[in-house]
């Protein structure tokens, strides 16, 4: 991977409770990590001896949006043009699930056009990252 010309973002819904927001970030992180092992870097030590698991090696911006801008960036995800980037979505749906079979069983039964996005982490090549979310501020 050409970490020069890579970047990952998360966009994140600024309305949601600071608790959901931070959960929405954690399992969005988790699962980015698992579809992009390469990105982590290998376990340190410090001077003491003591390991510290490996972290992303690049930052990822977090970014606010509203539910709809989010959802519209979503849409425009399964285009062709953005094809090779790597996505993870997270809705409500799945936040109120309590168990992934049940996410399984409830994901099967919904349209995607009804699910609203508190989340979605996106990796991929600069340019087509920057063109879907490069106007967006950062959360603070």
């Amino acid at each position: 991977m050409d970490l020069q010309n890579e970047k990952c973002v998360m966009v994140i819904d600024e309305n949601l409770p600071l608790g959901i927001i931070a959960n929405t970030a954690a399992i969005m992180g988790i699962t980015m990590g698992k579809q992009m092992p390469e990105v982590v870097g290998a376990d340190v030590y410090d001077r003491t001896g003591n390991e510290h698991l490996g972290i992303i090696k690049f930052p990822v911006p977090i970014l606010k949006g509203k539910g709809e801008a989010i959802k519209t960036i979503r849409k425009r995800l399964y285009e062709p043009e953005f094809s090779d980037l790597t996505v993870v979505d997270f809705s409500d749906l799945a936040q109120g699930c309590k168990t992934y079979d049940e996410f399984i069983r409830k994901m099967k039964d919904v349209s995607e056009t009804e699910l609203n996005y508190l989340g979605l982490a996106i990796c991929g090549p600069k340019k087509k990252v920057n063109k879907l979310t490069g106007s967006m501020a950062l959360m603070r």
